[in-house]
């Protein structure tokens, strides 16, 4: 890192805290903060989805598995969430606002209380909360890790800089700053994928490089299966990112909640997709390359951005390259934080305090005001554990893992439970798929009788046989639907006021 570096940084930071100001005028209240007040243009909402939906571990452990067997994380990973998506834009993401139009939400666990009951939103709401606390905390950790390899300055650098920059927007700006700043970090991301990609491929020979390197690659490096990454693996794997990625990762849910109407988030959720399809291509390629160009890594996750960026990027573009790792861990870690803030606001303190009931509903500063406490709180107890990472030793890898995990399991109920089909699968029936869900993962850690294909969806896989299975028994028993939810579910899908939104348009023009 020269000096030149170190001002690109120093820029970046500038230009995310200089958004978050802008976007203080856009706040009025929580309903502002949390979800844009569902006027968020369809393609800003697309990008930030996308930004959101992935963090630095692209450019660390995804970057090792790209050196190590090739173009096979192309395929599970951008591919495998690029159709869960379109099945997400078609099915689910025109939902989320038509939840927000019919109930006011502005938390993705909120319907839950009158789909399922309180007990079953209380418990995916705590689960969620307490996850997401460790989790966003290990983001962090991981920021500074990036750092320190680039810098050689000590990881608590890295956390207190990108935290204290990503505190201080999001608590102004809430969710048009997140937007915003999403929007600017993906154009810093793909600036830089695009020096590198073109500087690795100019070094190999130029274009015709992208069609001869494959013959002088390891065996298997040109195949879409390779290692442990089988056709049955990547099939599952499609299946717990649709969960994941239609919302029950809350952060995404939010990005589509804050559409305008169906048809926008439908529009969000596909351009997420192609930039899925396309955008990882650019930063993929050359590390599958890498091998040709440094054959003898022994720490390729750790070894290879690094490596890669300070062989083919200038004084200066090196810095914006740590600007883009910094772009998407902050995108992923402040949407986070966001959502987090939201659940805790909407859905968790309304049930602990009548105070807190009545500023639920109230729509001026003073619910503005207590999201902004809230994300400021959370925002230092995340960076407070990521600071103390080393007395959790193995602990932050395991919670990492354990939220992977529990997504599916979590996002079951939130998803399915917006859909007729399921009615019959009430709130007992929510929570027993739940727990049988982290059931199944632990069998999945302490035993060896799962097959590696299904190890990492066995946990969805268990919770959704549980949910089917409890909603089929139900309707058996002849068990009654409320009028309530009902006429809820039928509004979700068919969207009444999505038609009428867009006759009205038609008059208008």
């Amino acid at each position: 890192m020269q000096t030149l570096d170190w001002v690109v940084v120093g820029l970046f930071f500038l230009v995310m805290i200089g958004i978050g100001i802008y976007s203080y005028t856009k706040n009025h209240s929580s309903d502002d903060f949390f979800v844009g007040g569902g006027k968020v243009p369809w393609w800003l909402s697309g990008v930030s989805h996308h930004v959101s939906g992935h963090s630095g571990v692209v450019f660390v452990a995804y970057a090792g598995i790209a050196y190590t067997y090739g173009i096979t994380i192309y395929f599970w990973w951008a591919v495998a969430i690029g159709l869960a998506l379109l099945v997400t834009a078609k099915w689910v993401a025109p939902r989320w606002p038509r939840l927000r139009e019919k109930l006011g939400i502005q938390s993705p666990t909120e319907y839950m209380a009158l789909r399922f009951g309180l007990p079953a939103q209380q418990v995916t709401a705590w689960t969620g909360v307490l996850i997401k606390l460790l989790d966003i905390g290990a983001k962090w950790a991981s920021m500074g890790i990036l750092l320190s390899g680039f810098t050689g300055l000590p990881i608590w650098t890295g956390i207190i800089l990108s935290g204290a920059v990503s505190l201080i927007y999001v608590a102004i700006g809430g969710l048009w700053a997140d937007l915003v700043t999403d929007f600017v970090q993906f154009i810093v991301q793909l600036i830089a994928g695009i020096v590198i990609f073109v500087g690795v491929f100019s070094y190999l020979g130029g274009p015709s490089s992208l069609i001869t390197m494959w013959g002088d690659l390891p065996d298997g490096h040109a195949s879409p299966f390779n290692g442990s990454y089988t056709p049955l693996w990547i099939f599952l794997f499609i299946i717990v990112k649709f969960f994941d990625y239609s919302g029950g990762n809350w952060n995404l849910a939010a990005r589509f909640i804050s559409t305008p109407n169906g048809e926008d988030a439908k529009k969000a959720a596909r351009l997420s997709a192609v930039l899925y399809f396309v955008w990882p291509l650019l930063i993929f390629l050359p590390m599958v390359a890498a091998p040709l160009i440094f054959p003898d890594l022994t720490d390729p996750a750790q070894q290879l951005y690094p490596m890669l960026t300070t062989t083919f990027m200038p004084a200066g573009l090196v810095g914006l390259v740590l600007a883009a790792l910094f772009a998407s861990t902050m995108g992923m870690t402040v949407s986070d934080i966001n959502a987090l803030t939201a659940v805790v606001q909407r859905d968790i303190l309304p049930t602990m305090n009548k105070k807190f009931k009545e500023i639920k509903n109230d729509t001026g500063k003073q619910s503005l005001l207590i999201a902004r406490l809230l994300t400021i709180l959370f925002t230092i107890l995340t960076i407070t554990v990521g600071l103390n990472q080393e007395r959790f030793g193995g602990v932050i890898g395991l919670i990492i893992t354990w939220f992977s995990a529990l997504v599916g399991p979590m996002a079951v109920p939130l998803i399915f439970g917006q859909f007729s089909r399921f009615k019959y699968s009430n709130g007992p029936v929510a929570i027993y798929s739940i727990l049988s869900g982290v059931v199944g993962f632990a069998i999945t850690q302490l035993t060896n009788i799962i097959p590696a294909d299904i190890a990492t969806a066995f946990p969805l896989l268990v919770t959704l046989i549980v949910f089917f299975l409890g909603g089929y028994i139900n309707k058996k028993r002849g068990l009654e639907v409320s009028a309530e939810v009902d006429e809820l579910l039928e509004y979700l899908a068919t969207g009444k006021n999505d038609t009428i939104k867009e006759e009205n348009k038609t008059v208008n023009m």
